[in-house]
Parts: structure tokens; sequence; C-alpha cells
């Protein structure tokens, strides 16, 4: 049986938006993009899309590029989604599009189809001319050692050709040190000091190496984009009853759309059928398919179950719920973890200077003791090869890449490596209560009237003073005057109280909704306690002042509350509520779950109680209201389920699309998982060149092995991260 959801607050903020595959190495051909300026305060902002990027290391190349125009104030390359975005304070469209060409890669607009993948023969022809060449030169190498020597030269030549040509693009652009520009400097000393054969499988090593880390890094990607082939190009709209198939990117707000059976929708939409299924699973993780009734919203991407169906628009175009997490995802980029930031800048300081112990390596022992010349510059080619920082560099990136995209895949977005880390060292969780451990759809459970004031009257001037509201409560009451099929009075001036409640003028005479603080008639508040002592939350209405009656709502706790709850404490992190909802109706709530509790909070302190438990350890704060939005900001980390509102959501470090806290388990998990395999990493990439560092010195290990320690150690931390993709406890 499909699940019945009820419509959240706001549309799922969070979903899933197809990557364009990655494109081969670009040439010399002019990029003719259109990049859109958008107007932004520091400057104009440009983007396009990058072809050609490997791995995270091109996408720094990218921005080294594009950082030597003067004109540009800011550069990000967000290697994900392949998207560059500039700002700069005049147009640098031309001057953007040259220098990124001139660092060997190519732009496109963002609106124009991805270029034709490139055949499998023709991507892999320079290796396989590499590889042909190389057996050819071992084989003459066998018969006659002068035709096998010039071989091999000619060999290396083919094979350096590419290269060096990247590494002086490179250069040119400001990258200096790349290992591009060092395998270069290897091919060519080894030329110079006659290890020919040597030079040439240096190369032939590094080719393979390469295209193995596009193969490893394609496929990282191919982890998130998997989750994006959700929004069709096209869309049928509906206009004076004629069918009209239109771009998607035409559609407007008010616009009507028909979505066939099985087919995605290409929009936010909200349902003008009376009743359908819809599968989410690729949004949200869900695997049953979600029932939606008329008027409900649902978001771009869904595909519809089993009927067709018509729904409104209510997205503009670049602001639906997949636009949404394609900007989140670029975003993600920007918020790089510490220990990638630090890695970063110390590969900009280790390069240089292990090239300099390379150059020190290959003439001080010649000219302080008198060795042999030859000997020693092998030495400093093989330790220049050695210290190549590639492994170490993308040793981070790929793991927080990989365990960004596993998140994502099962129903969670995390926003960047940042947050990644520091959810990894998340010891305690604090909990908003209403529409975070508990359904977050209320219903009115009793009615007690006051002073002569009937049932239908009390609900229906409760209901006009919280018309239009967002809140859980507020929305109850509403619903339930509104099943009633009661007459609900125009209310005027609303007012919200923060944190205490809620007032507006109906009838000219101001009405009030607030918390039962005041009470003073002994047997009603013995009522109130006794209702709140069931986990009924109970609001008083007064007009001018005049008591006239009391509602009491109750919530229902999540079916997945107390399972994520033992998850959390088998992780060792513990749990806290922290509620605005009176201590009676948040006592039973905890005393299910076996958590401890703060109630009667208002916003601030909120604020205050999260502040004072994330100085003993650090914390996240799990909530989807506005009022959840300052916690949020001031915990370690905030966490937003799916269905909350903008505010929660934008504020959030992190977020359960599927709103299902059984995630918060298996977020915690994940980071963890990407911590230990960042170390492992790290360990591989220093590890491996440490042995053969020792071992080149000694004059056991050459030039091919040398690069095989970088090459190596490169695929290696790739296909370690790539096993985070795989992971079943998401």
């Amino acid at each position: 049986m499909p699940r019945v959801r009820p419509e959240p607050k706001h549309a799922v903020q969070f979903a899933a938006v197809k990557m364009r595959p990655m494109s081969t190495c670009c040439t010399d051909t002019e990029c003719k993009s259109a990049a859109a300026p958008e107007v932004n305060l520091a400057g104009d902002r440009y983007s396009w899309l990058v072809s050609g990027m490997d791995c995270a290391a091109c996408a720094r190349k990218v921005e080294n590029a594009v950082r030597q125009i003067s004109a540009v104030k800011q550069v990000q390359v967000a290697f994900a989604t392949e998207k560059l975005t500039v700002v700069a304070g005049s147009d640098v469209r031309q001057q953007v599009e040259r220098a990124v060409q001139q660092a060997g890669y190519q732009l496109r607009s963002e609106n124009s189809a991805p270029p034709p993948a490139a055949s499998p023969l023709r991507e892999n022809l320079p290796l396989l001319l590499l590889i042909a060449l190389m057996a050819l030169s071992w084989g003459l190498e066998q018969f006659n050692h002068p035709f096998g020597q010039s071989a091999f030269i000619v060999t290396t030549l083919v094979g350096l050709w590419p290269i060096a040509r990247q590494a002086l693009r490179l250069i040119k652009s400001g990258s200096w040190f790349a290992i591009e520009t060092l395998m270069s400097v290897a091919a060519i000393g080894a030329l110079f000091i006659g290890a020919t054969a040597e030079a040439a499988m240096v190369l032939l090593l590094f080719m393979i190496g390469e295209r193995l880390e596009g193969w490893a890094a394609s496929r990282a990607r191919r982890g998130v984009s998997a989750l994006m082939a959700l929004k069709p190009d096209t869309a049928i709209r509906l206009h004076n009853g004629e069918r009209q198939t239109v771009p998607a990117s035409e559609l407007r707000p008010g616009d009507t759309i028909e979505v066939p059976a099985g087919g995605r929708l290409p929009a936010d939409g909200r349902l003008t059928s009376p009743f359908a299924s819809f599968d989410e699973s690729a949004l949200t993780g869900e695997s049953l398919p979600v029932e939606h009734r008329q008027g409900e919203r649902v978001p771009a991407g869904a595909t519809s179950v089993d009927r067709l169906v018509t729904l409104d628009v209510v997205s503009k175009p670049g602001e639906s719920a997949i636009d949404r997490i394609l900007k989140l995802i670029e975003e993600a980029d920007e918020r790089r973890a510490p220990i990638e930031r630090f890695i970063d800048k110390f590969s900009r300081i280790y390069t240089p200077v292990i090239m300099g112990v390379a150059l020190l390596v290959a003439v001080l022992p010649p000219l302080l003791f008198a060795e042999p010349w030859l000997a020693w510059i092998y030495k400093g080619l093989a330790l220049l090869l050695i210290g190549c920082p590639c492994a170490l560099v993308i040793s981070t990136p790929a793991a927080i890449t990989s365990g960004l995209a596993a998140a994502a895949r099962h129903g969670a977005l995390i926003k960047g490596g940042a947050a990644l880390e520091q959810l990894g060292s998340i010891r305690q969780v604090a909990f908003d209560k209403t529409g975070t451990l508990t359904v977050g759809k209320p219903q009115v459970v009793a009615l007690n009237p006051q002073n002569g004031v009937s049932e239908e009257e009390l609900l229906a001037l409760g209901a006009a003073v919280e018309q239009g509201s967002t809140h859980p409560l507020a929305q109850a009451i509403v619903q339930e005057a509104e099943r009633r099929q009661l007459n609900i009075p125009q209310a005027q001036g609303q007012r919200v109280l923060m944190g205490k409640g809620i007032e507006a003028h109906v009838d000219g005479r101001l009405v009030r909704l607030s918390a039962p603080d005041n009470l003073t008639d002994a047997a009603l508040r013995a009522q109130v306690e006794q209702q709140e002592a069931h986990g009924q939350t109970v609001i008083v209405l007064q007009r001018e002042n005049q008591l006239l009656g009391t509602l009491a709502l109750q919530d229902t706790l999540r079916d997945d509350a107390k399972e994520a709850i033992a998850t959390l404490r088998t992780l060792g992190v513990q749990g806290v509520i922290l509620t605005g909802d009176n201590p009676r109706a948040a006592a039973a709530i905890a005393g299910e779950l076996g958590l401890d509790f703060r109630a009667g909070l208002l916003p601030e302190d909120k604020v205050q109680a999260v502040r004072k438990m994330a100085q003993r350890a650090p914390l996240a704060m799990v909530g989807d209201g506005i009022n959840d939005a300052p916690a949020m900001k001031a915990a370690t980390l905030g966490i937003a389920m799916g269905s909350g509102t903008d505010v929660a959501l934008e504020t959030a470090d992190a977020a359960l699309t599927h709103n299902h806290l059984t995630g918060l388990g298996q977020m915690i998990r994940l980071a963890r998982a990407t911590h230990r395999n960042i170390r492992q990493n790290i360990a591989i990439a220093l590890g491996l060149k440490g042995v053969f560092l020792v071992t080149t010195l000694l004059g056991i290990t050459g030039l091919w092995l040398a690069v095989l320690a970088d090459t190596g150690a490169t695929v290696l931390v790739t296909a370690n991260a790539l096993r985070l993709l795989g992971r079943r406890d998401q």
C-alpha cells in the first residue's frame, strides 16, 4: 500500500539533479559559450560548465587560470557539478574562456547540451599508441641495442608531447608545479642521462594512472549523477483546452501541466487531480509511493505512478526542488573541510620544496663527495616523481565527494566537507519536539469552552486568529474548523508574540491565543495539567482578557523515533529535547523515548541551552521551524527535516530529505566512515612515498617504480574513497 504523507509546510527543498557526464580532453577549438551574467553586489556574476576535468585537482587548475585575470574578484569551480562561477567588476567572459582554454579545458553555456562522448577507441588512442610503441621498442632492443635505444627515444617523445604541452599551458595559467610539469622534467632528464627505456616507461605508467584516475573520478561523480536525471526537458502545458509541448524552462507559476502515468514532473506543482500516487524515491530515498491529495504540493522530479495527473505550476524557472539542490551542491564545494584546506595549502608549499630537495640530491653528492653524476641525477629524478603530491591532494576531496554522494543517494543532504567533518565529531543531539520527533500534524482532541461560549464559537475564533500561520498547531486548529464547516470570521492585525502566542482583532475586539501559564481557576488548571500529563498541548483563548476556553491538541511520535534514538545511543551520542511546549507534554514524549528534556523555552532560551551544551561536547540541533533556526545556527551543526520551513532549511548544515529520523544515525556513521577513509588515504599516500623515498636513495628502486609509487597511490586512494559509495548501512 502506498504511504500517505501529509503535505509539508513548504515543498521539499532538496532533491537530486543529473550532472552532465565528463567529456574527453579539450581541443584547441575556440569555446563559444554564452555565459549569462547575474547581478551581484560585488560585481557581475558569470557561470559556465567546464569539460575535461578528471579530478578535484583539475578544478584547482581552472581556478588558478581564471585568477590571473585582473578584473576577477572571485572564482569557484564545483567539481561535482562541473560549474565555474566568476564574479568580476567588468565583462570578462572572453578573457575567462581564453584563459580556461589555454589551461587545457573547455567551457560551454549552462543551457547547452554536453558534447558527444568520444568512442572508447578514440578516447584511449594515445595510450594504445604508446603501448604499441613501447612493445615495438622493447622488441627492437632485444635484437639491436642502438635501434632499441632510438625507438625508446621516439616513444618517449611521442608520449611526452601531450604531457609537456599541458605542462606549458598550466605554467602560463599560474600552475607552476602541476604533475605534468614534474613528469616532463623527469622524462627529459632521463633522456639526457641515457635512461631511455625508463623515460618511456615513466610516461606509459603515468598515462595508465591518469586513465584509471579519470575512470575512478567519473565513477565517483556518477554516484551523484545517478540521482539527478529527474527533470524532463519538455512539458505538456494545457492552454485553453489544448495540449502544448513546451520546453520546461518556459513554465511559469500558474501554468497548468499534464503528466502521464510514468512521467516525471518538470516543475514543482500543486495537484489539481483528486488524488494520485507519486514515486519520490529518487528525491528522498523513500522506497514506497507517496499518495498526495488535491491541493498538495509535489516536488519536481517525482514520477506519477499509475495515472494521468494535472497540476498547477508553483515554482519559477530555476527555483524548483531539483534546481535548489543543484545550487546547494555547488555551494557545498565552497564549504571545504578544514583538513582539506590544510592539505591544499600544504601541497602548495610541499611541491616546490620537493623539487628543491630533488635538485640538491642530484648535485650535492657529486659536488661535495665526488660521487658519480649520472647515478645521483637519476636518484634526483626519481625523488622528483616520488614527491609528486597528487595522491595526497586528492586523498581528502575524493573521500568527501564519495561521502556526500553516498548521503545524497539515501535522502540526506550534507552541505559540504566542513559539515561532514563536524558531523563525525557530534556527541550530543538536541531535538525540537513538534514536527521533528513528532509527525508534525497535531489534531484538536478536546474543546473546553467557558463563560457561555459554545465549542463552535471557541474553535471559529481560534481559527480566525491562526489563519495563514505555518505552525503545525495553528494549521490543526484551522483544519478542524474547516472540517466542521464553521464560518471563520475575518481577523485583522495578526501579531505573533514570539514564543508566547498570537493575537489579532476579530470584529474589532482583541483575541489572543497563548499558553495556559497564567490560569487562575484551580479546577480548570487541574484539568489542563491532567491533559498535559497525557502529552496534550493546551492553548488558552482570551478575548479582551476574558477567558473563553481552552483547546487541547495532540501530536504523535514519528514511527522511527524510538529506533533513531536507540541507534544514536549505540553510537555514543546523547539526546535531549528542547521545546517551547509545556513541561508535562514534553515529559510525556521524553518518557516514551527515554530522553532528557527542557520545556517552555523561547527561541532565545533554546539558543542559550544549545550554547551551554555545545561547550561540553560537539552538538547537533535538529529542527524544522522558524523558531528552531537560531538554535540550529548556534549549534556545532544544524540539521533540518526536509518538510521544514525555508528558514530552517537554509540555516541548516544538513537536511533529511526523506524526513526519517533514522537518517541521523546513518549520517553520523557515514561521516565517521569518511574520516577513517581520509586517514587511510593520507597514510597510503605518505606511506608509499616514504617507502620508495628510502629505497630510491639506497639505489634499490628506479624511475619506473617511482612513478608507480605516485600513480599507484593516486589510484589506490581514489578506489578506497569509492568504497563509501557502496556502504550498505545508509
